[in-house]
């Protein structure tokens, strides 16, 4: 009963805070430089959090889904915008941030989307993308410009894919997780991943894993953005869950830092975005907030019901003052 309640009010809020607005889906770019600072984008700004806490948006006004942090502390990303449904085309380019603070573009504005080039690298530089068809065709660029297929096969959706250092890409296909090492070989991992169905299955497609990044043990972590978790996945496929988060948001990427701690990036279901440094102690003894109880249930219910009442008002507010104005005479 508690579930049902709980997912009636995620409807209700999400139909009153983005009422004339698609739901959009969330970033997945989380990296970190050599000073051990963590950028992170929220579809409007780049973030920068230093080691002391401080948070500067470092890139203003760029709609990008994904980040590369090269060896020399150069951060990469996009920008994508759509042209209005007159036109229905879509546009985009691809920035820089130096090392020395300088922005610069590295591809002016194009049509359409990107077109062999990528985000996801190894250390040597090669860029891996995947093309969507009836086979799924995992692509390789290296540095010079060589552009070959690295493996295919037959998946469902394929979603965001991590490269590790060493050239070995992890990849989430409906509730499994693949491995694909640089000699082409494509291997299932883990083939349950634990997730269900919430109120951010509305995001376009019931989203299940979705950012994925790794450890220096081996381990894997996927924000399972459905289920409102994050799991860990072992080297031999053990699945393992080792963060919740609660209410309104949900993890959907994530990065260690230089010290060894974890970073959870969290969206919300009014398209907010922010991360959060997780101490190992939470990580060892993960709580569901499902089941901690009536306490928690009530106040959710609570900040839920007052969250609703004040946004009605406002709408309500709106809708009386654009009415006046209409009737006023000139």
């Amino acid at each position: 009963m508690n579930k049902i309640i709980f997912s009636f009010f995620f409807l209700l809020i999400f139909w009153l805070v983005v009422p004339n607005k698609s739901f959009s889906h969330p970033g997945v770019g989380i990296v970190k430089d050599s000073k051990n600072n963590i950028y992170y984008t929220d579809l409007q700004y780049i973030w920068k959090v230093s080691p002391d806490g401080r948070k500067t948006a470092v890139v203003k006004n760029v709609h990008t889904h994904e980040l590369y942090m090269d060896p020399d502390d150069n951060l990469y990303g996009e920008h994508l915008w759509y042209n209005g449904e007159r036109l229905n085309t879509w546009g985009h380019y691809i920035w820089c941030l130096k090392n020395t603070g300088e922005l610069v573009k590295i591809q002016e504005p194009t049509e359409g989307f990107l077109s062999n080039y990528s985000f996801v690298r190894d250390t040597s530089g090669n860029m891996y993308w995947v093309e969507r068809f009836t086979v799924s065709r995992f692509m390789k660029k290296t540095p010079n410009g060589k552009i070959s297929v690295l493996a295919e096969g037959k998946f469902n959706f394929v979603s965001w894919l991590h490269c590790t250092p060493g050239g070995t890409i992890y990849f989430t296909e409906s509730n499994k997780l693949h491995k694909l090492t640089p000699d082409g070989r494509i291997t299932l991992l883990a083939n349950d991943l634990m997730s269900k169905t919430t109120a951010f299955s509305m995001a376009g497609r019931d989203y299940d894993g979705y950012g994925i990044w790794t450890d220096n043990t081996g381990n894997i972590y996927i924000a399972m953005i459905a289920a409102k978790k994050v799991n860990r996945i072992s080297h031999d496929g053990k699945v393992e869950t080792i963060f919740f988060s609660n209410t309104l948001w949900t993890p959907c990427s994530g990065i260690i830092d230089n010290d060894g701690t974890m970073w959870i990036m969290e969206f919300s279901v009014t398209n907010a975005t922010r991360v959060r440094k997780i101490d190992n102690e939470k990580l060892n003894n993960p709580v569901d907030p499902s089941k901690t109880g009536q306490a928690h249930f009530l106040l959710t219910i609570i900040t839920g019901t007052a969250i609703v009442i004040l946004i009605f008002l406002y709408r309500l507010a709106v809708t009386r003052l654009t009415l006046r104005l209409k009737h006023q005479p000139i």
